[in-house]
């Protein structure tokens, strides 16, 4: 199994960055890894600590409409160069925490995505240099509130809710570019969603170049890929899981705010 690393927070209200072991003990980092953190002497277990979101980044960058066959469910053409969108730091959420329903929407959906986790300043990068400054990957669901970003033509307020980033578990150095994405809700043994990662328009190198030459990434910073086909709605008691092979999986339930 790869390597996992955590960020985890301690009875005490202390955050730590980890390395989580097979028996769940979460041996302590004394900086994040992106950051050359080196493990110390710390173990926490189970007991003493709780899961949050793998990284604080100063902010999320996300990508639309890049996998072709969601784009055709939307109505849409894949665009000729990557769609970003920023999300607010304020939106994440850790796996097993719940999706807040706003009162001002009426249609909330999943958006199962692969997310990239930079680990080195990204400035006006190419391509190869941007392979470099990826330092992770983990999962993430970008909640959308899909009335509010039809009736505002933009999308900040309807990707931009708290609660609307769920992110994790963990982070994973290397990941097979094959990997397969999939999205289930409740108890349905069918994916919602499911597709292989490499179906992307703009693969994350790509997209990180694309990123750095309109803003400078920093580490920490969180890149979500695009979601595949198969979006649906959430509705309130749902519980919403992503799974990405060789990563794991994000689950959070679904609450009203």
């Amino acid at each position: 199994m790869a390597q996992r690393y955590v960020r985890v927070q301690n009875l005490e209200g202390k955050v730590y960055y980890g390395l989580l072991q097979l028996s769940l003990n979460v041996q302590v980092l004394d900086a994040p890894p992106w950051l050359q953190g080196q493990a110390t002497e710390l173990i926490l277990n189970p007991d003493n600590y709780q899961i949050l979101p793998p990284c604080a980044p100063s902010k999320i960058v996300a990508v639309g409409k890049n996998y072709a066959n969601h784009a055709a469910e939307m109505g849409t053409t894949v665009p000729n160069e990557p769609l970003i969108f920023l999300k607010p730091s304020t939106s994440i959420i850790a796996s097993e925490t719940e999706i807040k329903y706003p009162p001002q929407s009426q249609r909330v959906d999943y958006e199962g995505e692969l997310a990239l986790v930079i680990g080195d300043r990204a400035f006006n990068c190419t391509p190869q240099e941007a392979q470099t400054k990826i330092w992770g990957y983990t999962i993430a669901n970008d909640v959308t509130a899909r009335d509010l970003q039809q009736k505002d033509g933009q999308w900040t307020r309807a990707k931009g809710f708290d609660t609307f980033c769920p992110l994790g578990p963990w982070i994973v150095r290397e990941l097979n570019p094959g990997a397969r994405l999939q999205t289930f809700v409740n108890d349905d043994a069918n994916p919602l969603q499911s597709a292989c990662i490499d179906q992307m328009v703009f693969p994350p190198d790509i997209l990180v170049s694309y990123i750095s030459q309109v803003m400078t990434l920093l580490p920490g910073d969180v890149v979500l890929t695009g979601t595949p086909e198969g979006v649906g709605s959430l509705h309130r008691g749902d519980r919403v899981r992503i799974e990405i092979e060789g990563i794991g999986r994000l689950e959070n339930t679904v609450a009203s705010r």
